[in-house]
Order: C-alpha cells, then structure tokens, then sequence
C-alpha cells in the first residue's frame, strides 16, 4: 500500500467516526423517539455538536475529491514526495479542521480547510503534469 493509499484509509476512517459524538450528543438531549424518528420539533444539540455535525459534512464533501484524485495517481503510478506529503497533510489538516471547528475556533478552521484543500491540489497537479 502506497503512503497516500494508507493516508486515504486514514482519512476515510476519520470521516467514518467522526459522527459519533454528536450523535451520543443528539440521544442524551432528547427523547429517542425524536432522535430516531421525524419530530415536530427540531432535535435539541450543543452548539459544538452542531459545528462537528458541519465538520462532517464538510469532511465528506472533501473526501471525495481527494479520495478521486489519490485513487487517480495510484492507478498512474505516480507517488512521490509531493504527493506522500500532500496525503499527510491533508488527513492532519483534517483533523485540525474537526477539532478546531467544534472548537469554535474561526481562523484555524479556515486555514486548516484552505491547507487541506491546497494539498488535493497538489495531487492534481502531480496527475496532470
């Protein structure tokens, strides 16, 4: 397995877990009724559960585009240091973007996002060179 392979596994498996604490955080604040079926009402979050609910998303959206591209390189063969390195960065910017979105954290947010997003672009560069 490629590095960037092994970074996409990685990544796939943060995005796989990352709704797990706000679904615990939706459950204890309502009746499991609600939480499970269609309520009237809207389901009652903390407000970091509401921000990790968005990470997620937005961890989903990405994981596509970057999973493509990494999926693309390995069946060109191509895996150098620009692409490992964009893989690594990308699952940790990841991570950083979870953690300092439900944090509440505005401009690390946002640069954790932009550096993510900068290393799928490397990763298209390196593919279509």
């Amino acid at each position: 397995m490629t590095p960037e392979l092994k970074y996409l596994a990685m990544t796939c498996i943060l995005t796989v877990l990352m709704w797990v604490p706000y679904v615990i955080n939706l459950l204890s604040r309502n009746k499991i009724g609600d939480a499970v079926g269609y309520p009237e009402t809207p389901l009652v979050m903390a407000p970091w559960a509401e921000r990790l609910k968005k990470a997620h998303y937005n961890a989903i959206e990405n994981l596509v585009i970057f999973a493509v591209f990494v999926l693309i390189a390995n069946t060109l063969e191509i895996s150098n240091n620009a692409t490992t390195s964009a893989a690594a960065v990308y699952f940790w910017s990841r991570i950083v973007h979870a953690g300092a979105h439900t944090a509440g954290i505005p401009w690390v947010r946002t640069l954790a996002f932009l550096v993510a997003w900068g290393s799928i672009l490397c990763i298209a560069w390196q593919v279509m060179k």
